[in-house]
Formats: structure tokens, C-alpha cells, sequence
């Protein structure tokens, strides 16, 4: 018996895939596209704490990149329990409002520019919204705890926050977005 599982299952050739259970469907199904953006978040968010230098951040992202697991799990049909994105809802919320606390007040749109880490927050910020918008595609055939839908929501701001407060520390102004 082998000691690896290999890589490859040849099982994905023909355009399809397989959901927990065993279910086949196309590689182009919207469940399949929204958890294929969770999983391009999931690898931005790992650049993103490549280029942190504050542990407590570093470790909060990576309890996100464990939440986008057990969504895509959930996505594909796996029995998981994601009973506890509520309580990481209410800890976004709280870490908003703290980093919101020591910004200064925002009163127009601003552009996704600044600092490196800065930049790939808003990017990292971008790709929740996309999978935001195909959650609420996927919810209109198919069910989809509200669970989810909120913890993305929240998700966006934390992150805009979180890019905001990088920027404000190193020092860089923003630049306010005015229509011409």
C-alpha cells in the first residue's frame, strides 16, 4: 500500500467533480466557482500574512483561513458545524470597532492604495465581495445558511478596516475619491 495519496485521481478529467457523498457535477457550477473564489481568498490571505509583522494579526488571519476551510467544506457538502462563524461575526465586530476607534473618520470613498500589505487587504477584500455576490447567486436555487452570507459581509469590512489601520500606522494619507 502506498504511503501517499496521490495528487492526481483522473476523476476530474472529463469537467466534473465530486461533492462530499459522492454527488458528480460540473467543474462550472456555481457551488463549485463560489468555493474555487474562497479558496483564491484563502491563498491571497496567506500573501497577506507573509507580508505582516504583527503576530496577533498573523494569527487572526489564519483562524480566518481555518473558517474558509470550513466553509468550503460546508459548500461541498460536507456535515460540518458552522454554528460558530456567529461568535466570529461578533469577534470581527469587535476588532472593527477598536481599529475604527484610532482612524481617523471616513466620509467618502477612499482609493485601494497604501502600504504593500495595505493593498493586498483591499485585494483580499475584493475577492470576499465576489464570493459574497455568487453566495447570494447560489442561495437563490440552492440552500445557503444566512451563517455564511453574514460572515462574508462582515469579512469585507474587517478587512477594509484592517488595510485602513495599516495604512493609517505607517503613516500613509489616503487618497479621497471625488467624482471629477
Amino acid at each position: 500500500m502506498p504511503s501517499k495519496v496521490k495528487i492526481y485521481t483522473k476523476t476530474g478529467d472529463k469537467s466534473e467533480t465530486s461533492l462530499f457523498g459522492g454527488k458528480r457535477i460540473p467543474k462550472s457550477h456555481l457551488r463549485i466557482e463560489t468555493y474555487g473564489a474562497i479558496d483564491e481568498l484563502n491563498s491571497l490571505l496567506g500573501i497577506v500574512i507573509s507580508k505582516l509583522a504583527d503576530k496577533r494579526a498573523e494569527e487572526f488571519i489564519n483562524q480566518v483561513q481555518k473558517d474558509l476551510f470550513l466553509i468550503g467544506s460546508y459548500l461541498a457538502g460536507s456535515k460540518v458545524n458552522i454554528s460558530g462563524l456567529s461568535w466570529r461575526v461578533k469577534n470581527f465586530e469587535e476588532v472593527i470597532d477598536s481599529l475604527d476607534s484610532e482612524l481617523p473618520e471616513l466620509k467618502n470613498f477612499i482609493l485601494p492604495e497604501g502600504t504593500e500589505r495595505a493593498t493586498y487587504l483591499f485585494y483580499a477584500r475584493a475577492i470576499v465581495r465576489r464570493v459574497e455576490r455568487e453566495l447570494v447567486s447560489l442561495s437563490q436555487s440552492e440552500e445557503v445558511d444566512s451563517k455564511v452570507l453574514v460572515y462574508f459581509n462582515r469579512l469585507s469590512d474587517f478587512l477594509f478596516i484592517l488595510a485602513r489601520y495599516l495604512n493609517f500606522k505607517s503613516g500613509f494619507i489616503e487618497s479621497v475619491w471625488r467624482s471629477e
